[in-house]
């Protein structure tokens, strides 16, 4: 396939999963003002459907974030995080994956949240953290398509 994997769709059951979530996430209050995106066909994708459901999102498109380490991903929130009072991050595992984690680890989240996620990150999931003004890390909940 030309392009490869960065231009690989969403699957029907993608497309659908995605707008399941975006309408979970807007249910519980979760509306971004800011979106930084995977420049893959799929993570756009992925934004098409959530944002249906969200309103008025700063979006930035970004090529850096295609299978992007923990730390790349990282830095990009950290970069993003003054300018945007609720972020979304839409990427790649295991960059997503491992990045979780860390900020599981960081907000000191118990034993048993940390034992979920350490059996993956699936697709199309959302782990919900908040920062408070010094930065401290708060674990939120976790949603994936299957759980809605």
């Amino acid at each position: 396939a030309p392009g490869g994997d960065v231009d690989r769709a969403l699957s029907e059951r993608g497309l659908r999963d995605a707008a399941a979530m975006g309408r979970a996430l807007a249910a519980r209050g979760l509306k971004p003002d800011m979106a930084l995106v995977s420049g893959a066909r799929r993570t756009r994708q992925t934004w098409d459907q959530v944002s249906d459901h969200f309103g008025d999102v700063e979006l930035r498109v970004s090529d850096s974030l295609y299978n992007a380490s923990a730390d790349t991903l990282r830095r990009a929130v950290e970069a993003a995080e003054d300018e945007a009072g609720c972020l979304l991050l839409i990427a790649h595992n295991p960059g997503v994956h491992q990045l979780a984690v860390e900020y599981l680890i960081e907000s000191a989240a118990s034993p048993s949240v940390l034992d979920k996620m350490s059996g993956g990150f699936p697709t199309g999931a959302a782990a919900v953290f908040t920062v408070d003004v010094a930065g401290r890390l708060s674990y939120e909940g976790w949603l994936t398509p299957e759980t809605l």
